[in-house]
């Protein structure tokens, strides 16, 4: 092989793990780190999904498709000379993006649904978003099956029957089916799963039930970038943007444009008023807050 193709840009892998996968690979005890390569969805895939759905993908999660139908990353670690899968990042291809609560789990006639054991009665935090239903208030898409530890799920919220929002958010199901909220954007979430290094149940870090015995101990010997603050610290910051997945997927953020009305000209009583005229902008000026 030319040496030259190995000098020049980073590889695909490298750019789509972040260049997590070369941290992995070098750090102690850690072996067979695997990425598999997947090639792009088709557009059309992703538009029959939309419309079989009746909704919208977000930006980010649309173009991540168009670049790879899915994401696999796994690692071992070698205990007594035996490889041992430690690490797991998983994000369901397009086809595999299933709505949970749909359908009964048998063809019977009273087999029960997602939707019997939800609840209205959960606690609501204040300052937090509503929590998700099985039942027609929200539409619920499983992106990662957590090996059966849970699953991650794109979450929108219906405005009325066939219509939902447009920017769903990210929640994770534990498997007592309580549901816990992990971040607002697929961007936000896939920068999260890179940097917990796919580490065994590390979506709850994010609960309040926390990490088992377990999974506290392979957090203690590879720790992620992420542990010591679930708002992510700056260092953890500084690091991540330059390895930035909008750079991979940008989505392309619709943020709506609020007109401000300019304040309403003087009155003849103001004209004469010395501090009525030093707070009412001119109307062609700019005012900024």
């Amino acid at each position: 092989m030319d040496d030259k193709t190995n000098i020049s840009t980073p590889s695909y892998t490298e750019k789509m793990t972040l260049g997590i996968s070369k941290i992995l690979e070098s750090s102690p005890g850690v072996t067979e780190v695997k990425f598999e390569e997947k090639p792009p969805a088709e557009r059309h895939m992703i538009v029959s999904w939309e419309q079989k759905n009746s909704c919208t993908l977000p930006d980010d999660l649309k173009n991540f498709y168009l670049m790879t139908d899915g994401f696999q990353m796994t690692w071992n670690v070698k205990i007594d000379e035996n490889p041992v899968q430690v690490g797991s990042m998983v994000i369901n291809s397009i086809s595999n993006l299933n709505r949970l609560g749909g359908s009964a789990a048998f063809s019977l006639p009273n087999a029960p649904t997602l939707a019997d054991v939800d609840s209205d009665t959960d606690e609501e935090v204040e300052g937090r978003p509503e929590k998700p239903h099985f039942d027609s208030r929200n539409a619920i898409f499983e992106l990662d099956p957590c090996n059966g530890n849970g699953k991650v799920c794109l979450v929108y919220k219906t405005l009325r029957p066939g219509i939902t929002m447009v920017d769903p958010s990210i929640w994770f199901l534990d498997r007592a089916l309580y549901w816990h909220f992990l971040t607002n954007t697929f961007t936000s979430y896939y920068r999260l799963m890179i940097c917990h290094l796919g580490l065994p149940q590390w979506q709850y870090f994010f609960t309040r039930f926390g990490l088992s015995p377990q999974a506290k101990q392979w957090f203690n010997m590879y720790k992620p970038i992420t542990f010591n603050n679930i708002s992510m610290s700056e260092e953890a910051d500084s690091f991540v943007n330059k390895l930035d997945p909008n750079k991979l997927f940008k989505s392309k953020n619709k943020t709506p444009v609020t007109k401000k009305k300019l304040p309403a000209p003087p009155t003849g009583s103001q004209k004469g008023n010395p501090t009525s005229a030093k707070t009412t902008p001119h109307p062609g000026s700019v005012v900024r807050k």
